[in-house]
């Protein structure tokens, strides 16, 4: 017989992660306005946020991937009963877990705030731009190297550079727009 465990009590407490959250994107802008400064005449601070919360989330990655290639899979294959996963995949995967998550967050609370839309609606834009953007990746990467042989790291930077115009744009103007009230 199966019987159910309430798991909050009724006279349990609940949490409101809100001034956190408050609190961390004022610590997080007042960095990114102080370090700003400098780049004042260059560029409008909105797109200085997004280079620099775009560029802490790569680092980010990169090094969450070395960590979890070399680390925690030893660059061994993952085994998955019907199939294997070389470990250069899952360690991308296992990165993903943790940036695809912050780097939404600080789009959605730092770089695009004034956004209107809702939280679910943005989070699924979100969600279809990354694969855009791995696929765009994959594309390019192809172009560059294969057609019109570049060096592969010539190739790598052409592709990020466009692929961060696009994706600036995209969240912009789709992702986190300002929907217009009537």
């Amino acid at each position: 017989m199966l019987t159910f465990v309430k798991v909050f009590p009724k006279n349990a407490k609940t949490y409101n992660f809100a001034p956190i959250s408050t609190m961390l994107r004022n610590i997080i802008l007042q960095i990114l306005q102080f370090v700003y400064q400098p780049f004042s005449k260059l560029m409008p601070f909105q797109t200085f946020r997004y280079l620099a919360c775009g560029g802490g989330n790569t680092a980010l990655d990169i090094l969450l991937y070395y960590v979890f290639y070399n680390f925690v899979l030893h660059q061994n294959m993952v085994h998955f009963g019907l199939f294997d996963m070389g470990a250069p995949i899952a360690a991308l995967f296992m990165s993903m877990a943790i940036t695809f998550p912050t780097g939404f967050l600080l789009s959605k609370y730092v770089v695009f705030s004034e956004s209107n839309l809702r939280g679910r609606v943005q989070l699924f834009r979100y969600f279809v731009l990354v694969g855009i953007c791995i696929l765009l990746n994959y594309v390019l990467m192809k172009i560059f190297v294969e057609h019109f042989h570049f060096y592969p790291t010539i190739g790598k930077i052409c592709t990020t550079a466009l692929v961060v115009i696009f994706s600036y744009l995209t969240q912009k103007k789709f992702t986190f727009k300002v929907k217009q009230q009537a």
